[in-house]
């Protein structure tokens, strides 16, 4: 454990965007300019506001990006409440970057990659995909499949449809739970549409969303005829202290701080059935 990770560093919100009517995307950067420490796709980080409490985020912006770090946070309780009452300008505390990160370096280098996220599962994501743009060179076909309760739930929207969508080499593929006026795409739950899609079972697969929501979507996988090595998740849940000391991520003989928040899905099946 690497003691400066516990010092928390002090950042400044640049730049706030409202992705969907509970998410907004928050820019920090340090005082000084620039990010506020380098981090690997699918890291995370603690942000704090003093007196209203500290939760662990995933960093949302690419490692390839210099200039800030982002981090798309869901409105759901205290914490987040006070984030979300932030203004451009206000200072908040960071510390990190937490976890082991995706091995886009080793295991995901050459591959066809298909990324599926069902809601604020496309925000830990997000690095992960804009580092493989940023490095096209590396890998092979991109994939992309996310889902959503409605249209206007859909995080990142307006980057999808204005750049990932209009690049060679990247499908996009989106749905939204239920129909909806002015939505005239897929319409249906995100497990089913990738059995729909039926990829070719030769690419190298990230999940992310609601636990339910990655429960039928690796099951989908297993039928179309792949294997769980093939297979990565990230989980966030219950991380409080970030270093392994707390003991409230503890899973088996894993911390989802330390030894996550990315797994291989085989990885999941050595350990108690607790998430």
């Amino acid at each position: 454990m690497n003691s400066e990770t516990l010092i928390p560093h002090i950042g400044v919100v640049t730049e706030i965007r409202q992705d969907t009517p509970d998410v907004k995307t928050f820019r920090v950067n340090a005082l000084e300019g620039g990010k506020v420490f380098e981090h690997i796709p699918g890291q995370c980080a603690m942000l704090s506001i003093p007196g209203a409490g500290e939760g662990m985020f995933s960093i949302t912006s690419s490692p390839t990006n210099e200039e800030f770090m982002e981090f798309s946070i869901k409105k759901c309780g205290c914490l987040t409440s006070w984030l979300h009452m932030m203004d451009v300008g206000q200072e908040i505390a960071i510390r990190g970057p937490y976890g082991n990160g995706f091995p886009v370096d080793t295991e995901f280098a050459g591959k066809d990659l298909l990324f599926i996220a069902g809601g604020i599962g496309l925000a830990p994501l997000r690095s992960v995909i804009n580092y493989c743009r940023d490095n096209r060179d590396k890998y092979g076909s991109i994939d992309i499949v996310y889902g959503s309760r409605s249209m206007d739930d859909l995080v990142d929207y307006k980057e999808i449809i204005d750049e990932w969508c209009k690049e060679d080499g990247i499908n996009v593929y989106l749905t939204i739970d239920r129909e909806q006026e002015g939505w005239d795409g897929h319409v249906g739950f995100v497990p089913n549409y990738v059995k729909e899609l039926g990829f070719d079972t030769n690419k190298t697969c990230v999940i992310c969303g609601p636990p339910i929501m990655i429960k039928f979507t690796l099951q989908g996988l297993i039928e179309l005829g792949f294997e769980k090595t093939q297979v990565y998740t990230t989980m966030e849940l219950r991380m409080k202290c970030g270093v392994g000391k707390c003991g409230r991520c503890n899973i088996g003989d894993k911390y989802v701080c330390k030894d996550g928040p990315v797994f291989r899905c085989d990885q999941l099946d050595e350990l108690p059935d607790e998430y």
